[in-house]
């Protein structure tokens, strides 16, 4: 009979050695460093009074009981669009409260419930209304959420942050949410939504163009100083007295201005320069740590961005970048596509036409991953030469992620086109 190996008991569990002692004996650096967070809506929201005043203003018969106008607000990333729509609806929810108004502020981020069902099971769900997340018709949901609104005189004001992420996948949610209110007896719902893309409603229906869009506000990037401002506020709440050298602030506010302003990513530098300065056990955070930060935040946004990749792209990218070790990143346009076909051809993937892969390039050369530039080749006609913006070794191994890439992970370019190009 074969002896059966007990568990051992708490008491005789082995002593982790105390693997965490020396790391609890660092300087803490923060106090809170949640208010450096994307998700953290702080009391006071530097140079956005405007903009604060401009949807107050509009959201302000729903504390008499009247239907508001709906909302969309336009404006780049981290130009404050979703915070000052929290703070606003926050403050709407309290002012509604003292004056005996029932008045609910729901918010959906569209990015992640990101398909129409999704959407009405939600906003269902904030309401009191329990639906499966799948199985049902997507007119049976909105039926169930608009009866259960419905049940008791109420405003309910639903913010869509990131709404051209539902749009794309159609509007007739919106089509229906903007026209509730003829079929409601005793609830009024108003529709605010948030996008990054001022163009995305030339997607959309004319009808729903039209109704959804009574009122718009848009966000201008801030500026340095203004930037510069935002963070002085958050780091008074996010670290301890005198950990900052006087450089930081100043630095990440002149990294998040070249960056169109996004004060988002200045407080994420901010507070990644703060945790490199704690790993590294310095007493304050110093220029040193924010320039590393810039370098990891950089880094860690291209692998997103190449993982997000559609996969027609990752294929020209990976072409590239393979030519790319070889030629000392000086590739054509046409070596590119040669390659590009090869690879296609040996994963059993679709070929696109030279020019769309062309459209593909100059996609990468937006997002900052490659640089591409037109040269003239004399009566050979014109060219793009295409080098890498980013680390090859780091951007080839996220390609590799994706399964249908895998099988080209030893992949060589052939070499008749290399030996045509060098001579």
């Amino acid at each position: 009979m074969s002896e059966i190996e007990l568990p051992s008991k708490p008491s005789e569990k082995k002593s982790a050695h105390g693997i965490f002692d020396d790391l609890l004996k660092n300087t803490v650096i923060f106090q809170n460093k949640e208010v450096l967070r994307p998700n953290y809506t702080p009391d006071n929201l530097p140079h956005r009074d405007k903009q604060i005043q401009s949807l107050a203003s509009i959201l302000v018969p729903a504390i008499r009981g009247d239907t508001p106008s709906n909302i969309l607000i336009y404006g780049k990333t981290g130009t404050g669009k979703t915070a000052v729509v929290k703070f606003v609806g926050q403050e709407l929810e309290d002012k509604s409260a003292s004056h005996g108004i029932a008045c609910y502020v729901l918010y959906v981020n569209c990015e992640i419930v990101d398909t129409q069902y999704r959407l009405l099971a939600t906003l269902a769900k904030h309401i009191g209304k329990e639906v499966p997340m799948t199985g049902w018709p997507t007119d049976q949901v909105f039926e169930e959420f608009k009866k259960t609104v419905d049940k008791e005189k109420r405003v309910v004001i639903i913010i869509m942050d990131e709404i051209d992420k539902l749009v794309r996948k159609g509007d007739d949610v919106l089509y229906n949410l903007s026209r509730i209110n003829g079929d409601l007896e005793n609830a009024r719902i108003s529709l605010i939504g948030i996008s990054n893309d001022l163009k995305f409603t030339e997607f959309l229906d004319p009808r729903v163009k039209s109704s959804l869009g009574e009122e718009e506000i848009i966000f201008p990037p801030y500026d340095a100083n203004q930037i510069h401002d935002i963070l002085e506020q958050r780091a008074g709440l996010a670290f301890k007295s005198n950990m900052l050298d006087e450089t930081v602030i100043r630095l990440c506010a002149a990294f998040a201005a070249q960056e169109h302003g996004d004060a988002r990513r200045a407080l994420d530098l901010l507070r990644v320069s703060g945790e490199i300065a704690e790993r590294s056990k310095s007493p304050v955070v110093e220029e040193k740590h924010v320039r590393v930060a810039q370098e990891k935040i950089e880094n860690d946004r291209v692998v997103e961005v190449v993982r997000t990749l559609p996969t027609q792209s990752k294929l020209i990218l990976l072409s590239v970048l393979l030519l790319s070790k070889i030629r000392n990143n000086n590739v054509s346009t046409g070596e590119a596509y040669t390659i590009y076909k090869q690879m296609c051809h040996d994963i059993g993937s679709d070929i696109l036409t030279q020019r769309r892969i062309t459209d593909l390039i100059s996609e990468l050369d937006m997002l900052g991953i490659i640089n591409a530039m037109v040269v003239s080749k004399g009566r050979y006609g014109r060219t793009k030469e295409i080098s890498l913006s980013v680390p090859m070794s780091d951007t080839k191994g996220v390609l590799m992620e994706d399964y249908r890439l895998k099988p080209l992970e030893n992949y060589q370019p052939d070499p008749l086109i290399i030996q045509s190009r060098l001579m």
